[in-house]
């Protein structure tokens, strides 16, 4: 007969002592077990002690949180929360520099915990560390463990931001300032003002006046990583929290100090690999450069201004050189007329009219001239080469450049904001000043290339770019280090070649609609179903890694599940850093029976996705969200590190309860491993050689037995 759910068979260590093996009774007062504890070592004052998890990040137990108590846990008898509390404050505040050292260290362990945290904020604790720094009395290990304890205490939320002193941002700036300081402290302090500047409007400013650009920028050609990252994140920081205003005036000092290549000769093409908090900062960055487009992208233009209007008429100088100069006011028009039709305008007569729409607004005229006067053969080359065209097969050089525009900043997402936990930049902006300008500069001739390959008519127009969204979209997914790179990509991404692309992954149901191909299939399909569903769990066993939300430094950022090798039991835990390769299952020190697993659900159904608001930077999260319920009223909740990853897990889980697996992922090799068999499956009946006689006798079609690499 199984034990009873509220009962919790743990190991209980006390230092000195063995240990003992008790059941705890879930029901019971939390107290009433610490006092039983204590009258199994004759401690007395069992009020004065508290348990604590012994491996792992050795957190107190709450009442609120003795739930997660799982049978097997080892505990740790140790001093309550408050006395523990007391006692380090005591020891900061003694004159002895040894038992002061040994008190930080202890604290910035003790200080992540909640528990103990709240003790500690409650007796004016944050105010000492504060003070502390202040001075400018500490320095090495004493200053490093104070800077953590104190960053972790304020990660918490109890206490607010806004409450730190001018001086203390005065004393932390200068660690930050300081030409030759300790990695640690400058890690710690690179942190610290990170979340000042998104925590409080006001520290922003107050910050904004202590750090320069340029400091900031000097810590991105260390050779230290961890130093960069913090680095980066900070001017991420700034750049997101300053004023409308003065981002632009943020992003010309950035330039001028050369920001772009300093991040892509010591960051993106240094020695060491990407690690993921990087690139997640990298990609920060990206998107809030790009969003700098906004306002132009937003921008209608006015048909009454000279100044917006010359523009046009210098797009057409460009293109035409001034070969029609006709006198006369309405000769002149009339040539005019007929040089913006050649241009690809929609209306010829006001072209100003075609740049009222928004997006992409006065950005598309922007890039327009940029290409007209910077890439001028390659302009002139486009719009005569369609001029001489016959008029219905002509690329409307305007129209698509307009539309263009629009379609790059769909695909870049300008204008929203960085989605947490997404890492995906592309090297190859970092690799030119104006990078946004370039990529345009390629994709019009892309555009032009395919529209000549597809013998487009003005008909075509729209099956045109949605060919070019796919030749661009396929060209950023292979991750270009260079601009000459994606040219590349492009060349090889031909209309033929996207015409392929799309057969080999058109649904195999599209080409096999008779009967008997029919009936193949649904007896092809339940074996498909289980190779399938062998690869989930396989893939499973194995394990991926996982991100942790809502620590922006990050500390403990990691954790890994996989599920065991006889599909019984789910193995996680915490780790330091992303792993390379697989992690052994000894040193996964959670577990969950798959028997206790209720159910999975995803998305706005999962519980840490429930108070997320509907903001854009939350959509991608809540895409790759999903939560494991399991007895009594536990789950564990996760957010897969991309598409592939949920899919797999989601699939996989499904398969291990007994459930449909239902991804888009399944569908898709699904019908592409039926495609498979059955092809094979026909090509053994064709190669069948039939007698003239006697009569052929039907054959069965051989069952060709074949794995799959998913990857």
């Amino acid at each position: 007969m199984p034990p009873p759910s509220d009962i919790v068979k743990v190991a209980i260590e006390w230092p000195g002592a063995n240990a003992q093996l008790i059941e705890i009774d879930q029901k019971k007062p939390l107290s009433s077990i610490i006092r039983e504890v204590c009258d199994g070592w004759s401690l007395s004052g069992s009020e004065q002690f508290a348990l604590r998890y012994a491996d792992g990040p050795q957190l107190y137990i709450t009442e609120q949180s003795r739930s997660d108590i799982k049978n097997g846990t080892i505990l740790r008898l140790a001093i309550s929360p408050a006395r523990a509390a007391r006692q380090l404050l005591d020891r900061i505040q003694s004159h002895g520099i040894d038992a002061r050292l040994e008190a930080l260290k202890e604290l910035a362990k003790l200080s992540a915990d909640p528990t103990f945290a709240a003790e500690f904020i409650n007796m004016e604790g944050i105010g000492t560390l504060a003070r502390l720094v202040e001075s400018g009395t500490h320095f090495g290990e004493m200053l490093a463990f104070t800077l953590t304890a104190f960053l972790e205490l304020m990660d918490h939320g109890i206490v607010s931001w806004d409450l730190i002193s001018l001086s203390f941002i005065k004393q932390i700036a200068g660690y930050v300032n300081q030409p030759m300081v300790d990695v640690s402290i400058l890690q710690r302090s690179l942190a610290i003002l990170e979340s000042m500047v998104l925590n409080s409007h006001s520290l922003y400013h107050r910050v904004a006046q202590e750090i320069t650009v340029g400091q900031l920028i000097g810590h991105l050609q260390v050779s230290n990583q961890e130093i960069q990252t913090y680095a980066i994140a900070l001017i991420n920081a700034l750049f997101l929290k300053a004023p409308e205003d003065r981002r632009q005036e943020m992003a010309s000092t950035l330039a001028q100090k050369h920001l772009r290549s300093i991040i892509l000769n010591h960051v993106i093409r240094g020695n060491r690999p990407i690690k993921a908090e990087m690139a997640h900062q990298l990609y920060v960055l990206q998107v809030l450069t790009f969003n700098l487009l906004e306002e132009r992208m937003m921008t209608k233009m006015d048909p009454s201004d000279q100044a917006q209007r010359d523009i046009i008429f210098e797009l057409r100088r460009i293109a035409f050189d001034g070969e029609n100069d006709a006198s006369g006011t309405e000769k002149r028009k009339a040539v005019y007329t007929k040089d913006y039709k050649m241009l690809g305008f929609t209306n010829h007569v006001n072209p100003a009219m075609d740049f009222t729409q928004t997006p992409p607004g006065m950005l598309a005229l922007d890039n327009m001239l940029y290409l007209a006067k910077l890439h001028q053969d390659t302009y002139i080359r486009i719009v005569l080469e369609n001029s001489s065209r016959e008029d219905k097969h002509e690329c409307p050089f305007g129209r698509c450049a307009i539309e263009l525009t629009r379609m790059l900043c769909e695909v870049l997402q300008v204008g929203e904001l960085p989605n947490e936990g997404c890492n995906d930049y592309h090297p190859m902006f970092f690799t030119h000043d104006r990078a946004w300008e370039e990529f345009f500069c390629v994709c019009i001739q892309l555009l032009n290339k395919t529209w000549k390959e597809m013998r487009a008519t003005a008909e075509d127009f729209n099956k045109v770019m949605q060919v070019v969204r796919e030749q661009i979209t396929r060209a950023l997914a292979m991750k270009p280090s260079s601009l000459d790179q994606l040219k590349g990509k492009f060349r090889a991404l031909s209309y033929s070649e996207i015409l392929r692309l799309r057969q080999s992954e058109r649904m195999s149901q599209d080409d096999f609609q008779s009967p008997p191909i029919i009936e193949l299939r649904e007896r092809i399909q339940p074996e498909i179903l289980e190779l399938i569903k062998q690869q989930r769990l396989n893939r499973l066993c194995e394990g991926s890694c996982f991100r942790k939300l809502g620590n922006r430094r990050r500390q403990e950022k990691f954790w890994f599940c996989r599920l065991s090798l006889n599909h019984k039991v789910l193995h996680y835990g915490d780790l330091d850093e992303s792993p390379q390769g697989e992690v052994p299952f000894e040193l996964l020190t959670d577990k969950i029976p798959v028997s206790d697993i209720k159910s999975v659900v995803t998305g706005k159904d999962c519980p840490h996705m429930k108070e997320k608001s509907a903001l854009k930077q939350n959509k991608e999260v809540l895409e790759l969200a999903f939560s494991i319920l399991y007895d009594p009223d536990e789950n564990l909740n996760f957010v897969a590190p991309n598409k592939y990853e949920y899919c797999i897990w989601t699939d996989g889980l499904c398969a291990l309860l007994g459930r449909e697996m239902a991804s888009d992922l399944t569908r898709s090799d699904l019908d592409t491993l039926i495609s498979m068999e059955m092809k094979l499956r026909l090509l053994d009946l064709e190669n069948i050689t039939i007698p003239e006689a006697p009569p052929p006798v039907p054959k069965e079609p051989s069952t060709y037995n074949f794995t799959y690499n998913y990857g």
